[in-house]
Formats: C-alpha cells, sequence, structure tokens
C-alpha cells in the first residue's frame, strides 16, 4: 500500500452492468459494518473508515462506476484523504505555486536588468515549501496506509477479485 503518489488508484473491469455491481458492493459493503461506512450515490460510491476510528488523515476510497458498450462495468478507484485535507494541500499547492512562478519571474527580471536578483530567494523558499507540502502529505499517506490497506481488503472481499493500486 506504499506509493509516491498523492492519490493512488486503480482502474478495473468487472463482467456485471453499473447498477448490478453498486447493487452487490453497497449491500457487501453495508454488512461489513464496521470496517468502512458508505456513501452510495447514482454511479458512484465513497467508502469511508467509520468515525470512531477515523483521524486527520484517514482514507477513503471513491469508486466510480461507469458502464460500457459491451454491458460491463468500469470502475475507477482512488483513494484519497477527507477532502478538507485534500482541499488544504490543494491550495497549499496553488499559492506556493503561484507566489514561486511570480518570484522566479521577478528574480529572472532584476538579473536581466543587472540588479540583485534576491527575487530567486523567495523562489527558493517556495520550491522548498512545495517539497515540504509534499512530505507532509506523504507522512500523512504513511500514518494512514493500514486503514487504506483495510478499504481495500473489503472493496476486494466485495468485488470478489484482486486488485493493483497503481
Amino acid at each position: 500500500m506504499s506509493s509516491f503518489r498523492v492519490r493512488p488508484r486503480f482502474r478495473q473491469i468487472v463482467d456485471l452492468d453499473a447498477d448490478a455491481v453498486q447493487t452487490r458492493l453497497a449491500s457487501h459493503l453495508t454488512r461489513e459494518g464496521s470496517r468502512c461506512t458508505v456513501k452510495n450515490f447514482p454511479g458512484y460510491l465513497s467508502l469511508r473508515i467509520p468515525e470512531q476510528d477515523a483521524h486527520f488523515w484517514s482514507p477513503q476510497l471513491n469508486l466510480s462506476l461507469d458502464a460500457t458498450d459491451d454491458g460491463k462495468t468500469l470502475i475507477h478507484g482512488t483513494y484519497g484523504p477527507n477532502p478538507n485535507v485534500w482541499s488544504l494541500f490543494l491550495y497549499g499547492y496553488l499559492i506556493v505555486g503561484t507566489l514561486g512562478l511570480l518570484a522566479a519571474i521577478l528574480g529572472f527580471s532584476q538579473w536581466l536588468i543587472d540588479l540583485n536578483p534576491w527575487g530567486w530567494w523567495i523562489f527558493g523558499v517556495m520550491a522548498a515549501g512545495a517539497i515540504i507540502l509534499y512530505l507532509v502529505a506523504q507522512f500523512g499517506q504513511k500514518l494512514g496506509a493500514w486503514q487504506t490497506f483495510l478499504l481495500h481488503q473489503a472493496y476486494e472481499s466485495a468485488i470478489g477479485q484482486s486488485v493493483e493500486i497503481h
């Protein structure tokens, strides 16, 4: 369950139609009870760790169920943090990236006109900030690895097949 990706994912084709897959997954995972909770929407399932076992870094598994032309179902699974945590990192990367780009432009402009390119220092700080954000995300992913494994086991048990995470 260890991955350097920020949001590990998988794709799987199942030999049932989308409605049958969704019904099968929802009923089996609801019976699992203690391992995960299920949010069920048309064409979409979200598996989460129960509230009493959840912490800040607890993962969730989002499943998108797409019907194929030959009557099968393509399942896209994405492991990720709570949407609030994901938004925090998304905006962090956005701010660090934007400020880093502006600082790089400023530093390059200063260098071109023979001024002290202090903008590059800001760029360096923003690059370090991006690296720190990535490392914190990896640390959080490692803290939630066991729960990710539990969600993955629950999914494989419900679908009746094994699947490799990429």
